[in-house]
């Protein structure tokens, strides 16, 4: 773990979802954490578990029941050009081009034309789009509008970014580009980043520390550290050890996840 002074710190975090209602709900308890400046964290564990819960509490788009969360050392109340989100969907506005979503953002803080144009070919150069300005939405693919999603984010040059299994409905060889992209943005861009996913695989190919969470109430089972170079090959050796040990780490979670959602049915 970094020695710099955190960017996102979280103290035991709890959120409760329909508080004093018989359909109460615990989705994470006492989750304590650390992101540094600059770091890749990905939240890894089985469906239910409230990793989607504590990004949108990190973003400031729901509050925690306890506990405590600040970005920069201050407390996080609420959405911030500081933390950008991406979700699973790009969420693009279909009558406006490529450009114009890119910079929706900057427009609304008054940023002139001429500079958000040149904001939003800059973007669209690091993600590959350099020639889809001027495209709507429906003109992209999914992994284009993803892309477009991403260059969306950094216009607000965030400390932070979060992505809500942003590739989980790709194919498996976008998937495999839209995760080298990133990199590549997240490298230039000096954010840091918390992404959900549930791929073993996905959290090897990205992150520097992967958090495993338990089933609901979602907890942190292990943080483990990812100390090897990017790229990383599904084939080395020391990745198909990590690979097993997080599957090993999971494979009880996942088992508790499943029981609970079929007493739920």
């Amino acid at each position: 773990m970094s020695t710099k002074r955190p960017l996102i710190s979280l103290r035991n975090v709890r959120k409760v979802w329909n508080p004093d209602t018989p359909k109460a709900l615990t989705a994470i308890d006492g989750l304590s954490f650390d992101v540094a400046p600059g770091e890749f964290v990905v939240l890894l564990g089985p469906s239910g578990c409230g990793k989607s819960s504590l990004l949108y509490m990190v973003a400031g788009l729901e509050s925690a029941s306890d506990g405590e969360l600040e970005c920069d050392s201050l407390p996080i109340t609420g959405p911030s050009t500081d933390r950008g989100m991406i979700f699973q969907e790009a969420s693009l506005y279909p009558w406006l081009t490529i450009a114009d979503n890119v910079t929706f953002g900057l427009k609304l803080q008054g940023v002139f034309p001429e500079k958000r144009r040149r904001i939003a070919q800059e973007l669209l150069l690091k993600v590959g789009l350099a020639d889809a300005a001027d495209k709507r939405p429906d003109e992209l693919s999914g992994g284009m509008r993803q892309r477009a999603a991403l260059a969306r984010a950094l216009a607000m040059r965030p400390k932070v970014l979060m992505m809500d299994e942003p590739f989980a409905a790709l194919d498996i060889q976008t998937r495999a580009k839209m995760q080298g992209h990133l990199l590549e943005v997240w490298r230039a861009s000096g954010a840091s980043v918390l992404l959900v996913t549930h791929s073993i695989e996905e959290a090897l190919a990205l992150a520097d520390r992967i958090v495993v969470f338990t089933a609901r109430p979602g907890r942190i089972k292990e943080i483990v550290p990812v100390d090897l170079p990017r790229p990383r090959s599904m084939r080395d050796p020391q990745v198909i050890a990590l690979q097993q040990r997080l599957a090993d780490l999971l494979a009880d979670e996942v088992d508790r996840a499943f029981l609970e959602q079929e007493a739920a049915v």
